[in-house]
């Protein structure tokens, strides 16, 4: 199978490139190591793509960008994609507020280059957008919470289970990361059931796995585990560090898409992230990596919490799995945990 693969020197990205040419597919990577530019030093990606050039037999990259609409349209009619897997993004929640067109740009005119390149140039090809669960915006905080001692959650037992697709992504406070996605999220939607491509959208929690090139602004347990190794000091950003997130590894993403892929539901939208099992707040996940380690995290508390972020999020998969049956979350929170801490 010919796949495509952009923002595949990220973490999804990367995942889907080695997975997919490890399965024996052609796998073509696009990706022009953009967030350098977004998070500095710190967020350079080249040493992925290194080692995604040693590890695989059948990846080809191409460090295009993807709002050169042009450039998108000339490699769709030359490569002819059977699979697209969108990953790249701007994806923090902060940077999108000092670069609002830039994150625009990328999230929503980039998806939209790719969208028609595939109604052109590719139409029998299922193609998987990586969502967010901030396309949400803060209506999860309007949901009945309980506050305990280490962590909010959800008190209503219609929520129990997590936050359904159903929830209204309408007239509620997003942040500007989470109103660019949201169009990209629609329009991912709209070319699904309005074209009839075959486009599923997948609205992810918290990513994570051992090749997320964590920052501050963006991949929060990579960067704790990262700052908590070299005994550098945390900042928790408001709500007591009671703030809740589900932690899904990028292994378990990639079996969703592929799912996904071999049997395309047009338009259709999925929560993917760790669920309620894999769910835990930050002080949690501090406490689990301080016994893991042995000694205290230093850390400084902000009480101003990030615009429109969430109080308590984790993913109801309830409908994902009813799809596609043959998917499980098969890394749970102390695996993944186990595995940062040893990358």
């Amino acid at each position: 199978m010919r796949i495509l693969v952009t923002g595949s020197s990220g973490l999804i990205g990367s995942e889907a490139v080695l997975w997919f040419d490890s399965q024996g597919h052609d796998v073509t990577g696009v990706d022009n190591n953009m967030r350098r530019d977004f998070f500095g030093e710190r967020g350079d990606t080249g040493w992925m793509l290194a080692r995604l050039r040693e590890r695989t037999k059948r990846f080809t990259h191409e460090p295009l960008d993807i709002r050169d609409r042009e450039a998108m349209f000339a490699l769709f009619k030359r490569l002819e994609p059977e699979l697209v897997i969108h990953c790249a993004a701007q994806p923090s929640h902060d940077l999108a507020a000092s670069r609002p067109l830039d994150d625009f740009d990328v999230n929503a005119v980039g998806t939209v280059n790719l969208l028609e390149a595939t109604r052109l140039h590719a139409p029998e090809a299922a193609f998987c957008l990586m969502s967010t669960n901030k396309v949400y915006g803060d209506a999860p905080n309007h949901l009945p919470l309980t506050e305990l001692e280490t962590r909010y959650d959800f008190s209503d037992p219609a929520d129990q289970g997590g936050v359904k697709e159903t929830l209204s992504i309408d007239q509620c406070l997003h942040s500007v990361f989470g109103a660019s996605k949201v169009a990209a999220d629609v329009m991912t939607q709209e070319y699904g059931r309005y074209f009839g491509l075959k486009t599923g959208v997948f609205r992810g929690g918290c990513l994570t796995g051992p090749s997320h090139s964590g920052v501050e602004l963006h991949g929060f347990l990579s960067y704790l585990v990262k700052v908590a190794k070299a005994d550098e000091t945390y900042t928790v950003i408001g709500y007591k560090g009671k703030q809740v997130r589900d932690q899904i590894h990028s292994y378990d993403v990639i079996q969703a898409l592929w799912a996904f892929a071999q049997d395309p539901r047009p338009g259709e939208v999925y929560n993917l992230g760790g669920g309620k099992d894999n769910a835990a707040s930050l002080l949690e996940c501090v406490s689990m990596i301080e016994q893991k380690l042995g000694r205290p995290i230093q850390r400084t508390y902000r009480e101003d919490a990030r615009k429109g972020d969430h109080v308590c999020y984790y993913s109801d998969l309830s409908k994902l799995k009813a799809h596609y049956p043959s998917w499980s979350i098969t890394r749970s929170l102390d695996a993944i945990l186990e595995e940062l801490l040893a990358s």
